[in-house]
């Protein structure tokens, strides 16, 4: 049996039909007092008749100088005897009525509570629907529903989300066991071969590394304000992005072409710069041999802008929304070691702390577009 917050099994409906009964108790014994003064004031209007004079009333003789008196009493207690009737089958109807109608009137509420019981993490997928009713209860189903389906989609993202992490760090820590595994059976391995599996340990550790402090980062931006807020000009904080990858485009032979004026907004500078480094980093790791990449700030009224634009793979126009989910990479396999698959998940956390908005599409030929505008302080 539903047993509704906070309440005994159907505590509600009980207390409202007591409520409902009360009520009309009360109505109907103010209505009998009326009435009963009303009956008095109305005899007492009967007029009189001469001294010694009598009136049959039911079969009894009465003399007409308490003719008006015994009228009186009498209509008052045949008006009694009638208004007690009706006032007690009125009282055991408006319990029935309210009884019955409080019912139904409750009954979308216990079907929102029997879902809300059977609801788990397992059975998410179930909803109240649409109710009969077209009161506040229904509104109260619909803003249910569409909390579940909030709830569900967090569920699911944090199930798809744990999942990638899990492979994503299988990965690296096998490379690291199957090397010390290959390494320490060889029995014969010389200097040279130690040297090679601590190669490709430290980079397997290093790649892990770079993974648990993405994953951190993307946890302290996702759904989070900013805990530092600073002027910040966008164009000094690609300056400084550029100068970690500048070595690693020049060996890839990447045309870099820069637009930078200087765009003020305010936030913090570390996420900023990260946010820089992170679309910078991915047009030159995801860009081709002897690619191009577009760099530009621009300021605005209400908007700074910053635009990075690269060569690269074609890219479906349907699929560019998901790059910007964790571990989605354009065109590169799950398993590639050029990165984890969060810089623009991270780069989407740290522009919805700072109140702004970045959106993405493909360039024709191939490569992506990436814009991302914050609040300008110009």
């Amino acid at each position: 049996m539903m047993r509704l917050p906070g309440l005994p099994a159907r505590g509600l409906r009980a207390r409202i039909t007591v409520l409902a009964t009360v009520l009309v108790a009360v109505v109907s014994v103010v209505l009998l007092w009326l009435a009963w003064r009303l009956v008095g004031d109305s005899v007492a209007a009967v007029p009189e008749l001469p001294p010694g004079t009598t009136v049959r009333v039911d079969g009894v003789e009465v003399e007409a100088s308490v003719l008006a008196e015994y009228l009186r009493e009498h209509a008052r207690q045949r008006m009694l005897l009638a208004g007690a009737v009706a006032f007690f089958f009125v009282v055991v109807a408006a319990a029935i009525l309210a009884w019955t109608f409080t019912s139904r009137v409750l009954r979308p509420l216990r079907e929102i509570t029997d879902t809300a019981r059977r609801l788990s993490v397992e059975s998410m997928g179930e909803r109240i629907g649409t109710l009969r009713t077209r009161d506040e209860l229904a509104e109260l189903a619909h803003t249910f529903d569409a909390m579940l389906d909030r709830l569900q989609a967090a569920f699911d993202a944090q199930r798809h989300f744990v999942a990638n992490a899990s492979h994503e760090l299988r990965t690296p820590l096998s490379v690291i066991r199957t090397e010390l595994d290959v390494t320490l059976s060889d029995t014969a391995a010389d200097e040279v071969e130690l040297r090679r599996m601590a190669e490709v340990v430290r980079e397997a550790t290093e790649r892990a590394e770079r993974l648990v402090g993405s994953l951190l980062l993307l946890a302290r931006t996702d759904g989070a304000g900013v805990a530092v807020i600073e002027r910040v000009d966008l164009a000094a904080v690609v300056d400084t992005a550029w100068r970690a990858v500048r070595s690693e485009a020049d060996k890839r032979g990447l045309r870099v072409e820069f637009n930078t004026a200087p765009a003020a907004t305010t936030g913090d500078l570390a996420l900023l710069e990260r946010v820089a480094g992170n679309l910078l980093e991915n047009a030159v790791r995801h860009n081709l041999d002897g690619g191009w990449i577009e760099v530009c700030t621009r300021p605005g009224d209400r908007w700074s802008t910053l635009t990075v634009r690269s060569s690269g793979q074609l890219i479906d126009p349907v699929t560019v929304s998901e790059l910007f989910e964790p571990f989605r990479r354009a065109g590169v396999a799950r398993t590639a070691r050029s990165g984890a698959g969060l810089g623009l998940s991270i780069v989407r956390a740290a522009v919805r702390a700072h109140g702004g908005s970045v959106t993405a599409e493909p360039v024709v030929g191939g490569g992506l577009s990436v814009t991302v505008q914050l609040p300008s302080t110009a």
